[in-house]
């Protein structure tokens, strides 16, 4: 019976499966480690694709709550199930399952939309990544740490910020003015944003205009 999970139609469905077990893999170890590193700004990385209408995120489950790889794992499970059954019943009907193409778009279509209401779901039952979940204009005035060598104007460094929910965001940080410099190990106030982009005040200088 699981030998058709290794055959070119079903193959993709079973690729999928072993992705969303490592990711799944990844959230149960980590218990949030979808917020290091891929703590993204959702929203506004679809509006930049020219995808801004609310009703497309909520469609699409992305406005649920969910860490990215949450809602990637149930995006993923419900592709797996759709396309297997998709070609179980194509097998029923027609003698043969469908091309693996064809059944992989059918299941992205059908899966998309049924991972909208999970998604919502989860969101509901999980209100603790609901509440984690912060804008990423939120940091702006926080103090964040320099990781990773020195912050001078025009050459951002690595810094770590914690929000008020106690969670670690990783962001790049130059100086907000030409003359200050942010060694590694020393904190400074996020001041503002230019897209990923982070500008800061050393504590020495708080005392500068901004």
């Amino acid at each position: 019976m699981f030998a058709v999970f290794f055959t070119t139609d079903y193959a993709i469905f079973s690729i999928a499966f072993v992705v969303m077990l490592g990711i799944g893999t990844i959230e149960a170890i980590g218990l949030g480690f979808g917020h290091l590193g891929l703590d993204t700004d959702i929203e506004s990385g679809v509006d930049a694709a020219g995808i801004d209408s609310p009703g497309v995120l909520d469609w699409l489950g992305l406005k649920s709550g969910l860490p990215v790889l949450v809602w990637l794992t149930a995006l993923l499970g419900c592709f797996i199930l759709t396309g297997v059954a998709v070609q179980q019943i194509a097998t029923a009907l027609l003698g043969s399952p469908l091309h693996w193409t064809f059944a992989s778009l059918i299941a992205l279509t059908i899966g998309s939309i049924a991972n909208g209401f999970v998604s919502a779901g989860l969101g509901k039952i999980m209100p603790e990544y609901e509440t984690s979940v912060i804008d990423t204009e939120d940091l702006i005035m926080r103090r964040g740490v320099v990781l990773e060598g020195a912050a001078r104007r025009g050459h951002p460094a690595r810094a770590k910020v914690v929000d008020r929910h106690g969670q670690a965001h990783y962001v790049m940080v130059e100086p907000h003015h030409d003359d200050d410099v942010v060694a590694q190990g020393e904190s400074a106030l996020l001041v503002r944003r230019n897209g990923p982009l982070f500008f800061v005040q050393p504590d020495a200088s708080s005392f500068k205009p901004l």
